[in-house]
């Protein structure tokens, strides 16, 4: 199996808010950077949207390690998703985005690395200026209604 790693972070102007997502895929010396956002969403989902986008971009089953500076997704992807699941996801939020991220990763081996946030790591740094400039084009755009 490959070995892929996914960076990526979430942000949220207001929570909720304009929000925005980046990640950057990595294969061996090849990197892809992705991004999107949405005018009216929260700083989890975005942080959780960036893992789901950058999961579907893997064409192939894949070993692949996530690094965010979520909590929220970390823990949930290493430790707490498999008993939501069997719950059927009752008193959790974001199930939408639960279920989608458990399609996503279904033919991959997939674990999350948590990395504090806006402490100098580049490749989490570049992630998060992607997330802010594309939360910020949602911001502009409700700000001219």
């Amino acid at each position: 199996m490959k070995q892929v790693t996914i960076f990526c972070d979430g942000s949220s102007l207001g929570n909720p808010g304009p929000g925005g997502w980046g990640t950057i895929l990595r294969y061996k010396n090849r990197e892809k950077e992705l991004s999107g956002g949405e005018a009216m969403t929260t700083n989890n989902r975005m942080e959780l949207t960036a893992v789901i986008e950058g999961l579907k971009m893997l064409k192939e089953p894949c070993d692949v390690t996530v690094y965010s500076d979520s909590s929220y997704v970390v823990k949930a992807i290493n430790e707490w998703l498999k008993e939501w699941e069997k719950r059927d996801f009752k008193k959790v939020k974001n199930p939408d985005l639960w279920r989608e991220y458990i399609e996503a990763a279904k033919p991959h081996r997939v674990k999350a690395i948590w990395v504090r946030g806006h402490n100098g790591h580049p490749e989490n740094e570049r992630c998060d200026e992607l997330a802010r400039k594309t939360a910020e084009k949602f911001k502009e755009k409700t700000d001219d209604c």
